[in-house]
């Protein structure tokens, strides 16, 4: 496919440029979905909590039946390395990923001593803080009892891809996800914030959705700045209700959401600071 930003990836020993061929019609991860991978972020020659993200790599590999191959510092090493093949004037994203080559007995499982890993980083602009336009979502998120929800699996993206196609069809930019008893969960690409009367809520995790690594951060940074932030369960009634709305994820970080069906919002103050604060955070860390 042509149009790939520029992208490096370590396989085997080697780097390799572009987007090269590492599966086929037989391995199981193409065929079966036995993949999980993580994404964090490069930008001004930072990249924060690149520990925790290839950390938690590794427990979603051993949760869905794969062997974890490298050690959290092996994986921090090779972003370095890669990072390196850039010249910086463009933000990264990073996605380490192990998948599995071959069956375990039958063609379902998994063979654990057959996983591979990969690293790709390539060059993606950070979303811009332009607000985004959300509406509720008709599909839902599954529990851990049917899905590998305590995984980042590639297997559970397609549905929120479909909760996404959805949504922009009827002209949003992206939607809230509730879980199967009706709270709402996340939207389909990001953790979810709402703030009312000066108190910032977010969904707690209940096993439906990640509890995201920026989500994780941008809580302990406002609770550090004396914010108040509760982690509850909550309706789609109280977001139509709240002052403001934003979410947090690796790929834009914290951005406004700006409308929520045919009510408009304003970027709010408590989102911004979030922002602010994130930012601030990242560029206090150490230079790559």
């Amino acid at each position: 496919m042509t149009g790939w930003s520029k992208t490096w990836t370590y396989v085997d020993g080697d780097w390799l440029e572009g987007n090269p061929p590492l599966t086929g019609p037989r391995s199981h991860a193409f065929w079966l979905g036995s993949s999980v991978f993580d994404g964090a972020r490069i930008f001004d020659g930072k990249m924060p909590d690149m520990d925790l993200h290839a950390a938690r790599l590794n427990r979603s590999a051993v949760a869905l039946g794969l062997n974890a191959t490298m050690t959290v510092e092996s994986i921090i090493g090779l972003t370095r390395d890669g990072a390196k093949k850039f010249d910086g004037s463009v933000p990264l994203y990073v996605k380490p990923m192990y998948w599995a080559e071959g069956e375990g007995g039958n063609a379902i499982l998994p063979d654990a001593e057959t996983t591979r890993f990969c690293l790709c980083i390539f060059e993606a602009p950070m979303g811009a803080p332009t607000g985004m336009a959300i509406t509720l979502s008709k599909f839902r998120r599954p529990t851990i009892e049917n899905a590998p929800t305590d995984a980042k699996a590639g297997c559970l993206y397609p549905n929120n891809g479909r909760a996404l196609r959805e949504a922009k069809s009827r002209g949003f930019d992206n939607c809230l996800v509730m879980d199967m008893v009706g709270n709402v969960a996340e939207t389909a690409t990001s953790n979810i914030f709402m703030a009312k009367d000066g108190v910032v809520y977010t969904p707690i995790p209940n096993g439906t959705f990640l509890n995201g690594i920026t989500r994780q951060r941008t809580i302990a940074l406002l609770r550090e700045a004396g914010v108040t932030v509760v982690e509850q369960s909550l309706r789609y009634a109280d977001f139509e209700m709240a002052d403001e709305i934003f979410s947090s994820g690796n790929y834009s970080k914290v951005v406004p959401v700006t409308k929520i069906d045919d009510r408009a919002l304003q970027p709010g103050p408590l989102g911004r600071k979030a922002r602010d604060l994130y930012f601030a955070y990242a560029a206090a860390g150490p230079r790559l």
